[in-house]
């Protein structure tokens, strides 16, 4: 599943089961399993047409105990959009407690179940108790946030005997659904949502910076209306402190509102409740555009958005262009060029269109050889650069569009070996430039703001491990960084939160998450889309890869990069339409276009990157 990819294209696999009716499956629980307590897999069906939809079937006549427990859970991973079918499983006082949306636990495969061996305390001719078991993958919370999990799954699910019709049902069930990881990536998609950074607008422009924030929909059950409803309902709580919304408080869809398609004209209009009626033109116009990036990222034919007062009257449309002028997003913003580094450790670039196959140097300091350089950053604008010297001790930052002197460094590392000094820099879209110190005796994460100035030690509360390199986001709401710890390279996410104390800013990295569980050796990684990165590194006793992984920690659609030996370096821009860019020992600085293979650019160059 992945919130970002490539033309919005996506893969919408399907479980076979029972029989199909045009175009629709329907699902009986079938899998034999005894009640002597041996254990039997609950095998995920394998993916399959992508235009089918899943209905489950409900329990049959005088089902035995087993199949109930089958059935229920064939249930689960069905297309039926309330698990109406599922609560006919349940006993009534169970279906009216049971809160099927309240959490998705993920595993590696489908659940086993197993008879507990021996009677409960409340088992008995008439009652009997199943574990369900397996390795857990994920889970997905009631705000449709992904988190990575592992560990054993074990719950007990118990079933009673009814008096009258002597039928068995469900009476005692863990909360949520469970399924096998294929059939979660079936049934759920991840999307982006979209909120503004809090407190920030780009350098130059001052426009809201918008903030990605994915979740994963059930993705055959009305996803255009569940979105609507899942920005409304606000931004998870782990990216909540710095995002803000423009919707007001206790908006919602007008009642009764489902099945929200877009018109011949390709516009989705949207009514809302009387809590948005009272709004200016702006704040609706923010809210329209808020709307159309979060649709555009689950159906890309979206060309506008129509907002509607809970009484019909027209409240404000935006179409793309509006919103391009309205907010600032990086997977809007093409970068004008690819920046690296010649055989003289010269700043070069080429341009991302095509029309120049060969670097040239940039204008200014960096472009003349100044000073050698190991590694740089270019800043959104692309009139700014930041540089660390080839030993890692000094960070200069300079013009981009004039000549001029080099001046002084901004920063100096004192650590023993280049490898113990400066990480490379990095910028986000409000002129901030970010870089890590490596040095054993004082490590630290810094923040120039602007650039200039006196550089601010971040606060990182919970970090464990030295970083090794950093890479902020372009809205400067999140930072990704990788952390070596006992001889392990992981890549971490963490939320920027910025405060003022006696006129004196305070920046914090916090809640730091995984974004490559599992991971042995992070060693290059860039941002690759609003919610996206790519990775280059190895799982314990593999090879070097290079893939993409989301923000949250979750697996992207589609397929990974091909393959490529020996890499360095990893250059991507949000914007997916620009290729990814390499440094390979073998082959140099290559670039590989969209659905091709990697293609040489420059034989002697290093430290390839696009703008951030």
């Amino acid at each position: 599943m992945g919130a970002d990819r490539e033309g919005g294209a996506r893969r919408r696999p399907v479980r076979a089961a029972a029989y199909a009716v045009c175009g629709v499956v329907l699902l009986a629980g079938c899998a034999s399993m005894p009640d002597n307590g041996d254990l039997r897999d609950v095998e995920s069906t394998p993916r399959q047409d992508t235009q089918v939809r899943v209905f489950a079937m409900p329990p049959q006549q005088d089902a035995s105990s087993t199949e109930i427990v089958q059935g229920f859970l064939e249930a689960l991973t069905s297309d039926d959009p309330h698990f109406d079918t599922a609560r006919k499983y349940l006993t009534t006082a169970a279906a009216k407690t049971w809160r099927a949306e309240s959490q998705a636990t993920v595993l590696a495969n489908g659940p086993s179940i197993q008879t507990t061996g021996r009677p409960t305390d409340q088992d008995d001719a008439n009652s009997i108790t199943y574990m369900l078991q397996g390795s857990r993958v994920a889970t997905v919370d009631a705000e449709q946030a992904y988190s990575p999990s592992d560990g054993a799954y074990r719950k007990t699910v118990h079933l009673t005997k009814d008096g009258k019709s002597r039928q068995w049902r469900i009476d005692s069930l863990p909360q949520g659904v469970v399924m096998g990881k294929s059939d979660f990536q079936r049934n759920y998609t991840s999307v982006n949502k979209y909120y503004f950074a809090s407190d920030t607008s780009t350098e130059g422009t001052g426009q809201p910076v918008a903030v990605a924030d994915p979740v994963f929909l059930r993705s055959r059950v009305d996803p255009t209306t569940q979105l609507v409803r899942a920005l409304l309902n606000g931004p998870t709580t782990w990216l909540g402190p710095v995002v803000r919304s423009s919707f007001p408080t206790g908006t919602e869809l007008k009642k009764g509102v489902s099945g929200l398609t877009p018109d011949d004209q390709n516009q989705l209009t949207v009514p809302l409740n009387v809590k948005a009626s009272r709004i200016g033109a702006a704040k609706c116009t923010e809210m329209a555009t808020q709307l159309l990036f979060t649709l555009r990222n689950l159906t890309p034919t979206v060309d506008s958005v129509a907002l509607r007062a809970v009484n019909g009257a027209h409240m404000c449309d935006v179409n793309e262009e509006q919103a391009a002028n309205t907010a600032w997003r990086a997977s809007d913003k093409r970068p004008e060029y690819l920046y690296l580094l010649d055989s003289k450790h010269r700043l070069v670039r080429m341009a991302t269109d095509g029309t120049v196959t060969s670097p040239v140097a940039v204008p200014g300091p960096f472009g003349a050889g100044t000073r050698p350089l190991g590694s740089v950053a270019v800043a959104r604008d692309e009139r700014t650069a930041a540089g660390v010297t080839g030993d890692g001790r000094s960070l200069y930052v300079t013009s981009l569009t004039s000549d001029g002197s080099l001046g002084a460094a901004v920063l100096t590392s004192h650590g023993a070996t280049a490898a113990d000094r400066l990480t490379a820099p990095s910028w986000d879209a409000r002129g901030d430039l970010w870089v890590a110190d490596r040095d054993p005796g004082k490590p630290r994460l810094y923040m120039l703001a602007q650039g200039v100035g006196q550089p601010l030690a971040v606060q990182v509360p919970e970090l464990n491990g030295r970083i090794q390199d950093v890479r902020v986001a372009a809205d400067g709401a999140r930072i990704a960084l990788v952390v070596e710890k006992d001889g392990k390279q992981s890549l971490l996410v963490g939320r920027i939160e910025r405060t003022k104390s006696d006129d004196q800013q305070e920046v914090s990295v916090l809640e730091l998450r995984s974004a490559t569980p599992g991971s042995e050796e992070v060693t290059a990684m860039s941002w690759a889309g609003d919610s996206r990165l790519v990775v280059v590194g190895r799982e314990q006793g593999g090879v070097q890869q290079t893939r993409y992984v989301q923000v949250d920690g979750s697996t992207p659609d589609g397929p990974a990069p091909a393959a490529l030996t020996g890499v360095l370096a990893i250059a991507a821009s949000e914007d997916d339409r620009v290729p990814l860019v390499a440094d390979s020992q073998d082959d140099g600085i290559v670039r590989l276009p969209s659905g091709d293979q990697w293609q040489k650019v420059v034989k002697d160059g290093s430290a390839p990157v696009y703008p951030g």
